[in-house]
């Protein structure tokens, strides 16, 4: 068995591209050995910003020679048959061997691939995966032809043993792979050579380079924790920053820096934002009083002066950009508080769409469809549309144009800066809630309200211009809209007929339009646990375009389903509903009215009579108040008659008259069970 290294050596290389590379070269390198005949044990990607790095573990030391047989056409076969075959296994007609079988004589290509050693394997799939590395950008230089994402210097390749190790020979666009590489680009920018794997990860850690991501995320965030706790402080958190910082260096080394007395008045998002998109700062928070003071940066080495010099530098480069940042909020400040209308007004500017018109459009839209939704919700009808009025006015603001991720937040502080309530300016952050399946949902009467109709009119128009979600490609995010819908309808309890609030629809597109969220509201309801047969068997009731009356109807048949009663009643159920079909098939008629208990003939029979009249009598008024688990209940009492007809009764008895009577009582049973849910959906 052999260990086989590699290490592609470059220039930097983008720190949101790093992982998938590794992972790629993983993926490529192992797939492409095993489809050689090369099995291993253990393979592990490794990355720093300025290499890429894998090590497989217990590699075989050569593919075995192989010999396949493989069957083909018969002689007599024709010709582009033939020839096909021929293709298939690089043979010629005079390769092959005849053999004679039942149905006549057939053409066998015998196949002899010699071993190969694994030196000439790995150099050959290696130079494939790097001549086709599928980098998302890549770059030639000199007067080569390879593509890189950066100038790639260097290629170690080694396949070490117990007696040693050996460089495969391999040679790609000028460069020769050999055992040696480079540490810090500064601290330690020497060559030095390499036996294996664990050679190698040793050295490289003398040398001033961390090789595991995962290792330097670790040790940037312990040592920011630890110098904020230090100082009574937080670091906030930012596994997406920390993810990319830890992409931009091979030495961390934690800073921790001050903010400038001028800049701590700005608001905590702003400071946090501007340092993490401008700087790749992590912010460091006062716990008792909420507010961003300090920063912590990280450099990609030691100095002298214990990073004295590049705290100063970038303490400087903060500043102006902190400079930037108070310049727009004082700016939207000061028109927020004298005139916030005149950001509204100018989204009269703005397109949304050139067959829905503008911002302003969509915002008088949603304005309309608040005040219809405020009642229902709760919440005071001219404070919903004040409210959708401003929601999106900070889109025009300075700071939103710097910082587009702030939309809704920045509106919520200028909204109250210029002395509306706090329910009020709340608006402008909530309604673009939730946007995922995993995020808040907002809960205040009046976000509720606005949240609602920002995304029913998003659906609604786009249905108007026959815009829908076609597989995969969902450009507008109105799959993401409809769940929103789907959650603010349900975590508030929210009584509401989508069919009716969608009116300014034609019937047909309303129609549609709730059928999509349907679909939506399946996958939702799945992953709650709820059977797809289930939820077909609600949706297929009146009312379905009432949500939260389908979810609770789904709900209580989902609980009694689970239950004996709930599943003996439905074979019953399903036996009757049988019977009673085939019997109208072959009658011609419908047996849906007229059982009389005058006409029972036995005790099973008339029991079965009193039962349905006791559940009738239970149910109707349970559907009436939409107490499901009450009507479920009643419906589960039916199971004992029901099981005790069918042991004792023939229904196709020899007098019409008793069968036409069974019949009508078999009838009763699908009526009373259809009412509370469409059992026929149920399976099994």
């Amino acid at each position: 068995m052999a260990h086989l290294l590699i290490e592609l050596f470059s220039e930097e290389i983008p720190a949101r591209m790093q992982a998938r590379a590794a992972e790629d070269l993983k993926k490529r390198m192992t797939d492409g050995l095993v489809e050689a005949g090369l099995t291993y044990a253990s393979a592990g990607a490794f990355h720093t910003p300025r290499r890429l790095a894998l090590s497989v573990e217990g590699l075989l030391d050569g593919a075995p020679a192989k010999r396949e047989e493989r069957k083909g056409p018969r002689v007599d076969a024709p010709q582009k048959a033939i020839e096909g075959f021929l293709r298939s296994t690089g043979l010629t007609r005079e390769d092959l061997q005849v053999r004679d079988e039942k149905k006549g004589q057939v053409y066998v290509a015998v196949i002899e691939t010699p071993g190969r050693p694994a030196d000439a394997i790995v150099a050959e799939v290696l130079e494939q995966v790097v001549r086709n590395f599928p980098w998302p950008k890549s770059m030639r230089w000199g007067a080569g032809d390879l593509r890189w994402v950066r100038p790639l210097h260097s290629i170690l390749c080694i396949l070490s043993a117990e007696d040693g190790h050996r460089v495969v020979d391999l040679e790609i666009d000028g460069i020769r792979a050999g055992d040696t590489t480079r540490g810090h680009r500064f601290l330690a920018p020497d060559a030095f050579s390499v036996t294996g794997f664990d050679d190698y990860a040793a050295k490289l850690a003398r040398a001033k380079v961390m090789l595991s991501a995962q290792d330097r995320a670790d040790h940037i965030w312990a040592d920011a924790t630890t110098a904020a706790f230090a100082q009574g402080l937080e670091v906030v958190e930012d596994a997406a920053l920390l993810s990319e910082v830890a992409g931009l260096v091979e030495w961390p080394v934690v800073l921790m820096g001050r903010i400038g007395e001028d800049f701590l008045h700005l608001p905590p998002e702003v400071l946090q934002t501007s340092m993490r998109e401008h700087q790749k700062f992590f912010s460091v928070r006062d716990p008792k009083s909420g507010q961003i003071v300090r920063f912590v940066t990280v450099a990609n080495r030691t100095t002298a002066d214990d990073g004295a010099t590049i705290l100063s530098g970038n303490q400087k480069v903060l500043s102006a950009r902190l400079s930037d940042a108070r310049f727009f909020w004082d700016n939207d400040l000061r028109v927020a508080k004298s005139d916030l209308g005149a950001w509204a007004k100018a989204l009269e500017n703005v397109t949304f769409h050139n067959k829905l018109g503008t911002l302003a459009d969509r915002v008088a839209r949603v304005q309309a469809l608040s005040r219809e939704i405020a009642p229902v919700v709760g919440a005071d009808p001219e404070q919903a549309a004040l409210a959708a009025g401003l929601a999106k006015a900070d889109l025009t603001s300075e700071m939103v144009y710097e910082f587009p991720e702030l939309q809704g937040l920045m509106g919520r502080y200028y909204i109250a800066a210029a002395g509306h309530p706090e329910e009020v300016a709340a608006v402008a952050q909530d309604h673009y809630s939730p946007l995922g399946p995993s995020d808040d949902v907002p809960t205040a009467p009046l976000s509720v309200v606005v949240a609602l109709a920002d995304k029913l009119d998003v659906l609604a128009g786009f249905w108007s211009i026959d815009e829908k979600p076609t597989g995969s490609k969902d450009p507008f995010a109105l799959r993401r809209a409809a769940l929103g819908v789907i959650r603010l309808l349900l975590t508030s309890g929210l009584r509401m007929q989508l069919t009716t609030v969608l009116g300014a629809l034609p019937e047909d597109k309303a129609a549609d339009l709730v059928a999509f969220i349907h679909d939506r509201l399946k996958v939702y309801l799945r992953d709650q646990g709820i059977r797809h047969d289930v939820i077909d068997a609600c949706l297929a009731m009146p009312g379905s375009d009432d949500f939260t009356l389908l979810v609770n109807r789904a709900n209580a048949l989902a609980d009694f389903l689970k239950t004996d009663d709930g599943e003996n009643l439905l074979q019953g159920f399903k036996r009757a509903n049988n019977i009673l079909a085939q019997a109208e098939a072959k009658d011609g008629v419908e047996y849906s009215y007229g059982a009389d208990v005058k006409y029972a003939e036995t005790d099973e029979e008339k029991a079965l009579f009193a039962a349905l009249d006791t559940a009738d009598a239970q149910i109707a008024p349970a559907m009436q108040a939409e107490d499901f688990a009450a009507a479920m209940s009643a419906m589960a009492a039916l199971r004992a008659p029901i099981d005790g007809f069918f042991e004792a009764v023939q229904v196709n008895a020899e007098s019409q008259v008793i069968r036409r009577n069974r019949l009508n009582l078999l009838s009763r049973i699908r009526t009373i069970c259809l009412g509370v849910a469409d059992l026929t959906r149920i399976e099994g």
